[in-house]
Formats: C-alpha cells, structure tokens, sequence
C-alpha cells in the first residue's frame, strides 16, 4: 500500500480531475478516467500563487491585530510543481514571543488551498527603513507624540477611593468581559505602584519596540500595558509625580493600541499624583467608582468621584463590590454602601459583586473568572456589568442590579 497519506480535501479535488490520490507517487492517470494528457498529472492541481497570497490576508498579527498582507510583512511566497509552499515573514523583532501564532494560521489556512502538499514557513526581520514605514501606517497620519487613542475609543476608568476593595480585580474581569461581547478591549494599568493587572491575567511577556513605538502584549483578544512589564521580578516602585505622570503619558502616546472601542483603565486608589495626571490625560474618560459596602469605603469613595469630576471625566455608576459571600449570601462587610454611594453621588447603582473563592483563586491563577467559572455567581454579576457598561455606550443604560445570592 502507498505509505502518502492525503487529507480528505486534496483526495476530493484529486479524484474530481480523474487523478487517483496514491497516484501522486507514480503521476499517472486513473484507468478509465479518459484522455488527460499533461492534466492528469500533479500540474493539474498545482496552487495558484494568488490564491496562497489571498489567503495570507486571513493571517493576522496576534500583536498587532491586522492582517500580515497589509503591514508588508510578507517577505517572500514559493510555489513549486509538486505542491510545496514556502513563505517567509518578517517580524519586527527576531524573538518575537508569538511566532507559534503565525505558524498556526499560516498552516491552516494555506494548507486548505487545493494542491498543497506542504506548508513551509520562515521568519526574517524587519529592516529599520521597514519598521520605520510600518510605525508610520499604523499611527495612520496621527502625529508621532500625542495620545495614540483613536478618537473613538471610550474609556472606561475603574477607580476607588481606598485599596483593598478589589478594584484591579474588577478591572481585568470587567475588560476580559466586555472583550467576550465582542468589543476590541485595552487594559491600562494606572495603578503604578500596586500593578496587579499582569499577574491577574496570567501575561507575562515583555512589550515589543518597534522604532520609537511600543506594541503592547496581549492576551487573546485584549491589549494590555503595564509598568510591571518593565521591572525585574517584584522590584518596587519608587517615582515622585512628574515620573508618574511621564510614564503615563509615554503609555498613552508611544504604546500601538490600535483601533480599540474600549479602553479600561485600572486607576490607584485615592487622589494622588497618577490618578490627577490620568485625568488631565484622558478628560474624556467616563469612571466606574468601586466600593465594598461598609461606610468606611463608601466616604472616601466619594472622595474619588469627586476628584474625577473636577478633571473633566463623567462618572458612569457605581459598583459594590464584596456585597455579600457568594453561596450564602452572607452580608459579610455590612450593607448599603453601594446605594449610599450611588445616592450621594447621583448615579446608578450598576452591580452587586459577590465575595467569591472562586474569583479570588481564578486571579491568582492569572485568569479571567469568566473563563474558568462561567456559572459562578462573581462571573454572573461581572457579565452583567459589562451588559450595563455596553447599553451604556449608546445611551440606553438600564435599571441598577440586583444580583441576588
């Protein structure tokens, strides 16, 4: 028996032209097929090069979120007779961390064209004069300093007038669901000093410099920046202001986001230096205001609502968070801080997050709670927020929550 082996594909378009599938071994026609002559060999199934080129515009950069046909990252397509296709792709660095990515597209979608028989794939890297001219069409005309924000991208602020409320834990859930509603999502890590955002969405690699333009690392479908990303180990941080407020600006005008629709911002507790300069960046900005329900809290909460609107920015609503213990519904911090909060404020109330094992122990595992427990009562209160967060956008916020234990 033939040792080839063939995909079911190639042996339906192989059989459609009359050439047995084993024949590939001996390139002679099946009996009885009819008079093929020079069709009936190999030639007659060879890929078409524009075809391969098609589909290469289905392989996206994971970093960057486009198409490698359309930031001229194809370096190089070969097709020879017998059905072997080479490619060659130039990175922007030599290590990039997601080759695997582009080795998994590039097989599956070139490997599906009729007549492949093989997929080979290279990298090279890109010159200067290339990255020069890829930085320039992905600021598409924007000046080179300046927030590299598209106009369009709404930015959601997550902020609290203390620590310890799970304000950074909100924050990645919030963004990795409003990303599974189908919006293109970056998360900004505010929080300078106590950055927790890497660690809570399991990212670990570095950001990439392209020329003078940073590409943010990502997790699925979301974008994330972080100061943490550049320090060794645990290092900690010890800036004065006018740092702080360089290494934000530096993270909202050098860092590629892209064409996001929502950026979610984890901003540090209280009223200090970062959270005054990321509201002078970002004026725009609409603030989910977090706090657990005892008064402790929620009097220094509004301390933080307050500071959000002298810079400019909007408050969307307010989030309890903690409310009470998930399975029980044991009102473990006491009640009424959220309301209290909302009502002092003039917003809505917009969710009820429980105190969940469940939520505490997805975080520490680097995962999203919505992704490892869908059913759980925190990842039931988080989707309904992001739900509110969403209907938000186009003025159709609905009634506060509920969320029942």
């Amino acid at each position: 028996m033939c040792s080839f082996s063939t995909r079911s594909l190639e042996r339906d378009v192989l059989s459609r032209i009359g050439l047995d599938p084993c024949a590939r071994c001996r390139k002679r026609p099946i009996r009885g097929a009819g008079n093929y002559g020079a069709a009936g060999t190999l030639d007659a199934v060879r890929p078409d090069r524009d075809a391969v080129l098609q589909a290469l515009e289905q392989v996206i950069d994971p970093e960057l979120q486009r198409p490698v046909t359309e930031l001229d990252m194809v370096r190089d397509v070969l097709v020879e007779d017998d059905g072997r296709v080479s490619i060659t792709i130039a990175l922007t660095v030599a290590g990039c961390p997601l080759r695997s990515s582009f080795e998994e597209q590039v097989s599956r979608f070139i490997g599906a064209i009729p007549g492949v028989t093989a997929v080979r794939l290279g990298f090279d890297v890109m010159s200067p004069a290339e990255k020069e001219a890829l930085v320039s069409r992905l600021r598409g005309g924007r000046p080179e300093k300046g927030i590299s924000l598209s106009p369009a991208t709404r930015v959601v602020v997550v902020a609290s007038g203390k620590g310890g409320v799970g304000k950074s834990t909100l924050t990645a859930n919030l963004a990795y669901a409003l990303s599974a509603l189908g919006e293109r999502v970056g998360v900004l890590d505010g929080d300078v000093y106590g950055h927790s955002i890497p660690h809570m969405l399991g990212v670990h690699q570095k950001p990439i410099a392209v020329d003078e333009m940073i590409v943010p690392p990502v997790r699925g479908d979301l974008k994330l920046m972080s100061i943490g990303f550049f320090l060794d180990d645990n290092a900690p941080i010890m800036w004065r202001g006018p740092m702080l407020h360089r290494a934000l600006e530096q993270f909202l005008s050098d860092v590629h986001w892209g064409e996001l629709e929502t950026l979610v911002v984890d901003m540090p507790p209280g009223t200090g230096d970062v959270a005054i300069s990321l509201g002078q960046l970002l004026p725009r900005a609409e603030v989910l205001v977090v706090t657990t329900p005892q008064p402790a809290a929620q009097q220094v909460a509004v301390r933080a609502a307050q500071m959000a609107l002298k810079t400019g920015m909007k408050i969307l609503g307010a989030v309890e968070n903690m409310s009470y213990l998930a399975g029980s519904g044991e009102e473990i911090f006491g009640s009424g801080g959220g309301q209290a909060l909302a009502d002092e404020i003039g917003v809505p109330l917009l969710a009820r997050i429980p105190l969940d094992p469940v939520m505490r122990e997805a975080a520490d595992d680097g995962a999203p709670v919505l992704e490892v427990a869908p059913e759980s009562e925190s990842a039931r209160a988080v989707s309904a927020l992001a739900d509110s967060v969403a209907a938000s956008r186009a003025g159709t916020i609905r009634k506060p929550l509920t969320v029942l234990g």
